[in-house]
């Protein structure tokens, strides 16, 4: 089976939405001390995952793939607790729908795409298998995780490697839950970190 190198591009760091500049509230938690070494990032990330990407970003991003609507963006939307987390997926979202003609696809028609919903029209518009297409997407989401703990904590890439090998494992059978998303200790951070004092993230 040969990968679609354009399903490389997607996930790539490379790609200028942005994401780099975003923590997702782990910036958050090394404020407060929660995340302060290697054991405790790799436990903060994996809790995040496991409760909220996992249960909630995955399988919404297969719905949009394959079965695109609005109100899938909507509902992805709807679920992001706090205004930063809302941001985030907004600004991403408008930057790569913005990419997304240079790239010979037609961008998202719905007034506020988020970004799994302008990812999800570059997946279709390409023919990419939606599978495929998560796991890079999940796999894109962890790597700038370890990225902004190697940053904020910090780490030695050493320790962002071997985070990335462990929790890279859980990818595998990513997406087949029902939609759902329970997770407060991150909701509380985000909004502590949207009037944090000294920080490197948007969110």
């Amino acid at each position: 089976m040969t990968i679609d190198p354009r399903l490389l591009q997607l996930a790539s760091p490379t790609l200028p939405v942005g994401a780099y500049s975003y923590s997702g509230g782990l910036e958050a938690a090394v404020e407060a001390g929660i995340v302060k070494d290697a054991k405790s990032a790799e436990r903060w990330i994996g809790d995040v995952l496991e409760f909220s990407v996992l249960r909630m970003e995955a399988p919404m991003l297969l719905r949009m793939i394959e079965q695109p609507s609005e109100e899938w963006n909507e509902m992805f939307l709807a679920s992001r607790e706090t205004a930063e987390l809302r941001a985030e997926t907004v600004q991403m979202g408008y930057s790569l729908n913005r990419l997304l003609p240079e790239l010979g696809v037609a961008p998202c028609a719905y007034d506020t795409p988020s970004f799994p919903a302008a990812y999800a029209q570059a997946v279709r518009a390409w023919g990419i298998p939606a599978r495929e297409a998560l796991t890079a997407y999940l796999w894109a989401w962890l790597e700038n995780q370890v990225m902004a703990a190697v940053k904020s904590v910090p780490l030695g890439q050493t320790d962002g490697q071997k985070m990335l090998l462990a929790l890279g494992a859980r990818l595998r059978d990513a997406g087949k839950a029902e939609p759902g998303n329970f997770a407060p200790g991150l909701a509380m951070l985000s909004s502590f970190h949207e009037t944090q004092y000294s920080r490197l993230f948007r969110s």
